[in-house]
């Protein structure tokens, strides 16, 4: 035992004896080079210097010059390096803390989440138990089922929908049409400006309504834009007086991102479907005969087509009974009667109509939006006008149709007309590269006829759908480039249209112009 503990002692000190001597060579060695060799290459230099020619000190202070940058770099990124790996250690001791933070606080948000569950299920007569995302709940012991998992028996998940039907049991809608009732669309047109001046003190033009009811014949989304005080609200508010229906009006959020601000959604918790008013202005015009109006005021305050998308998409299907939205997955005998296999089948005698103003405070408009839908200006308010006391007007969605498609089949764009479009369409398509479509061409052969129907001219309806159609997507070209085409578009549409008969076309061009 003696001799091994000699002997390890001795391996220690040996040991310790080589680490001091790499240690202490690894010192002399850097001492050397960075004392000893540096103040020698001095040395040598002083010896040396005294034979130089004037070509040597050039090269001597050349030579130097490059050194000299050279270990300036070098230090320079030996610097940054340091540093650089201090500031990352200090971001990667960072992080992990903030790592370490956000996981103590999603432990306090599912505490807090189970404190409020808990508070809820006390309010809602539950047993006070709450179950997380990814939990289980244990059975209860005496052999019942959860109350959250099993409603109020025959409880319907749609409370306002329910009512509805129950309201419309009692008091079914019936629309009587008598025989004066059976007007023209220019006659309606003129009933409800002399309606609304005369029983709600709101002045229109024939011109403004007749591009509304043209609009209600073109497509299901109506965008009434301008600056504030010009009836956007209003107009829609008196078309339902008008109609003896009462138009819904829904304010937009800035917050809404998804259909579920919309319509609403199904609440996993309590087993009950989150109603909107939105959603119940819909269901109720499932119930009606008459036309409906919902409008969505300040629609641009969020994105339309992030809540909207649902509608945006169904309504460029060809077959109507294919209108519906999804509302559950999971179809109940206690759902309402208009709702089938958990989807709601959009009818089509509803029109949604959003107000719109542009300004900072707003989203812009997107062409996705304004293409599916007939755009509406409202700047300025009509003259005040003495109108004879005007009733409303009892007049069923079967009526009104049946008076678009008259106007669809007496009315249509004559030939000549249409071939100024496709010349148009192909001078535009040539200056600017933009071309008219096969939705646009089809919403202009359903505008024309019910707009001439209603007392307009064939041109005055070209016009109003080739500005708000074609001519606005000029906003996204580069004008300042584009000002001769525009002249020449200007002069293209006095030279085919005939002079003046392109009015709004050519005012916006003007403006275009002149804002570049």
């Amino acid at each position: 035992m003696g001799e091994f503990s000699q002997y390890y002692v001795d391996f220690l000190w040996t040991l310790l004896q080589n680490i001091w001597g790499f240690i202490s060579s690894i010192g002399l060695a850097i001492y050397k080079f960075f004392i000893q060799d540096v103040g020698a290459y001095f040395v040598q230099l002083g010896q040396s210097i005294h034979s130089f020619d004037w070509l040597g000190w050039i090269c001597l202070i050349l030579i130097s010059a490059v050194n000299s940058v050279l270990v300036f770099f070098l230090v320079y990124r030996l610097v940054q390096l340091i540093r650089r790996y201090i500031v990352y250690r200090g971001k990667e001791v960072e992080k992990d803390k903030l790592q370490e933070e956000v996981a103590r606080l999603r432990e306090q948000c599912d505490q807090l989440v189970r404190e409020k569950g808990q508070i809820f299920a006390l309010k809602m007569g539950i047993d006070g138990r709450y179950e997380m995302p990814g939990e289980k709940q244990p059975a209860l012991t005496d052999g019942s089922e959860s109350a959250e998992e099993t409603p109020a028996e025959g409880a319907s998940r749609f409370t306002k929908l329910i009512n509805l039907d129950e309201k419309y049991a009692r008091n079914p809608q019936i629309v009587y049409m008598a025989e004066s009732d059976m007007l023209t669309l220019e006659g309606v047109v003129k009933r409800f400006v002399n309606f609304a001046a005369s029983q709600l003190k709101l002045y229109y033009t024939e011109d403004t309504i007749r591009i509304f009811f043209a609009g209600l014949a073109t497509s299901k989304i109506i965008i009434l834009e301008g600056i504030s005080g010009t009836g956007k609200t209003s107009l829609p508010y008196a078309m339902g007086k008008f109609f003896n229906n009462d138009t819904a009006i829904i304010s937009v959020q800035p917050s809404w991102r998804d259909r579920a601000e919309l319509i609403g959604y199904f609440n996993e918790f309590t087993k009950k479907f989150n109603e909107t008013d939105f959603l119940a202005s819909l269901y109720e015009t499932t119930l009606r005969d008459d036309p409906n109006f919902i409008v969505l005021d300040e629609m641009n305050l969020a994105r339309i087509e992030y809540y909207f998308a649902d509608f945006l998409s169904i309504m460029e299907m060809p077959d109507v009974t294919e209108w519906k939205i999804d509302l559950i997955p999971a179809p109940s005998p206690t759902d309402p009667k208009n709702i089938a296999y958990g989807k709601l089948l959009v009818p089509q005698n509803v029109w949604f109509v959003g107000t719109a103003n542009n300004d900072d405070s707003t989203f812009t408009i997107t062409d996705k939006v304004y293409d599916r839908a007939v755009a509406v200006a409202l700047n300025e308010k009509a003259q005040f006008f003495d109108a004879p006391l005007t009733e409303s007007y009892n007049c069923s969605y079967e009526y009104l149709q049946s008076l678009f498609d008259s106007a669809h089949q007496n009315y249509a764009i004559s030939e000549v007309n249409e071939d100024k479009v496709k010349l148009l369409d192909g001078f535009i398509r040539e200056k600017f590269k933009i071309s008219f479509g096969n939705r646009i061409m089809k919403q202009l052969r359903l505008f024309v006829p019910v707009y001439m129907a209603a007392g307009g001219s064939e041109l005055s309806g070209i016009d109003f759908i080739i500005c708000t159609k074609i001519l606005r997507k000029f906003n996204a070209l580069n004008l300042p480039f584009l000002l001769k085409e525009l002249n020449e578009l200007s002069t293209f549409f006095d030279k085919t249209f005939g002079k003046g008969n392109m009015k709004r076309c050519i005012e916006y061009v003007k403006e275009l112009e002149k804002m570049n």
